[in-house]
């Protein structure tokens, strides 16, 4: 897999969110998270983006790092971490979740989207670490 070092996290939001709307537009909402996380996945790749999915993020506790930790559910570019979801709301942990993952990872930003909405944007959460 190859990273596109010079790409930002802002131009690469911009086409998870270009990507996420159109995938909405086309399926709905509804759907399990697996199917939009699937989806999502492919559809970044196909723009040409790095895509990891499921990647554990370990925990390190008194200088050991446990593999059992968090499983983040797409990382783009090893700079963007985003979290699906298709529930009824938003939850406070949901946000908290993905802000501990941006501190684990040293990462700037996250997005959570929730595709359990009648307009995506209405389901989009910025999440930044420090910027």
């Amino acid at each position: 897999m190859q990273y596109d070092l010079n790409i930002t996290e802002n131009r690469i939001s911009g086409i998870i969110v270009s990507k996420a709307i159109e995938i909405h537009s086309k399926l709905g909402p509804g759907l399990l998270e697996s199917v939009y996380h699937k989806v999502l996945v492919h559809e970044l790749r196909k723009a040409g983006l790095a895509v990891e999915s499921e990647t554990v993020i370990p925990v390190v506790y008194d200088g050991i790092e446990f593999e059992f930790g968090f499983r983040a559910d797409i990382i783009v570019e090893k700079k963007v971490i985003i979290e699906v979801k298709s529930v009824e709301n938003i939850q406070p942990v949901h946000k908290k979740q993905l802000l501990t993952y941006l501190k684990t990872t040293g990462l700037k930003l996250g997005l959570l989207l929730n595709f359990n909405t009648a307009l995506l944007k209405e389901g989009i959460v910025r999440v930044a670490n420090g910027v």
